[in-house]
């Protein structure tokens, strides 16, 4: 089960497009960064946006067609799963029905002083981006 998917608008500018007249791969990178700091600057509460940094650990990435200036993009963004500081999320960037690319990633959230791994709280988790309750043991 995951969170409640986010959508963030992009807009193609000039600087996104390559040799070849369409978005540069290594754009949509970008643009999963832009899409997951977004998401957690809406809805983690202030003092954590504030105590909190992000760093990417893995991406894979899957292109399924080319994104061209001017198109109208969206990149929709779930986040499935915490675990300990990690944060995994998957993000399909799309113009209209067009799927352009698919994005599972894997995120480290550090303590913005230390730089050190910094867990996100089970409150914050399941309150502000609707992760599931874990079971009790009780409950199994």
């Amino acid at each position: 089960m995951s969170a409640k998917p986010f959508s963030f608008p992009i807009k193609v500018l000039p600087a996104d497009i390559d040799f070849m007249g369409h978005v540069n791969n290594a754009r949509y990178l970008n643009w999963v960064q832009d899409t997951v700091l977004a998401h957690w600057r809406k809805l983690a509460p202030a003092d954590e946006v504030a105590s909190k940094a992000w760093v990417a650990l893995k991406h894979e990435i899957t292109y399924r067609k080319p994104a061209f200036l001017d198109d109208e993009v969206i990149a929709e963004t779930v986040l499935e799963k915490i675990k300990g500081a990690r944060s995994f999320y998957n993000t399909v960037i799309r113009r209209g029905e067009d799927v352009l690319a698919e994005v599972k990633s894997m995120w480290c959230c550090l303590d913005a002083d230390s730089h050190r791994p910094a867990r996100i709280s089970r409150e914050v988790a399941e309150e502000c981006f609707g992760m599931p309750r874990k079971a009790s043991p009780a409950a199994e």
